[in-house]
Formats: C-alpha cells, structure tokens, sequence
C-alpha cells in the first residue's frame, strides 16, 4: 500500500521532475522544489545528465573522434532524456544506470 504523502509528493513534483531532464531545466527544480524529495531525485540525475552533455560538446569538438563521441552522446542522451521524462510522468523514480550512481553522491 502506497503512502498518501508520497502520493501527493510525486503529484506536486512530477512536473518539475519531467523538466528536470530538458538540458538546464535542471537547475529550475533545484532551486523551487528543493523540499520535494520526488523532484530532487530527478533533479540530481538530469543535473548529471545535463553536465555529461556539456562533457560530451566539449568533447565533440576533437577532429573525427569528436565527431563520433558527437553524434551518439547527443542520441544516446536524447533517448535517456525522454525515457525518464515518461518515468518521471509515470510517478516513478527511476534508476539510470551510471547516472543514478554519480547522481546519489551530489551534495546539494
């Protein structure tokens, strides 16, 4: 049986949650929503997500290699975005694999 406060936490943190993922929108979510634990999960991994990206840019920029690490960082972190964009609408608290591990040591 499920808690009615986690219930309402998820209700009035899904939003914020789903934008987490969309690039910077991250930060949004850090700064209002920093009491809902639904929203902070999600903050923390698109924040992870969002710096893996800018990581990924940078590195974009390499001649060739850059290219490669380019065109299927960008896809691989697009497909990453929508599909924890769907669990975060779904109410659910989602585990990414690398990203989850690196998101639950940030301090925030």
């Amino acid at each position: 049986m499920t808690n009615p406060q986690n219930e309402q936490e998820i209700r009035e943190g899904k939003f914020f949650a789903m934008i987490s993922y969309v690039s910077f929108l991250c930060i949004i979510t850090l700064m209002l929503k920093r009491d809902n634990k639904f929203a902070l999960y999600h903050a923390r991994q698109g924040l992870v997500l969002f710096v893996m990206e800018v990581a990924a840019f940078i590195l974009s920029i390499i001649p060739l290699l850059g290219w490669l690490i380019g065109v299927f960082g960008y896809a691989i972190f697009l497909l990453v975005s929508i599909w924890a964009i769907i669990q975060a609408g779904l109410g659910v608290h989602c585990r990414i694999p690398v990203i989850t591990k690196i998101s639950e040591q940030v301090v925030i």
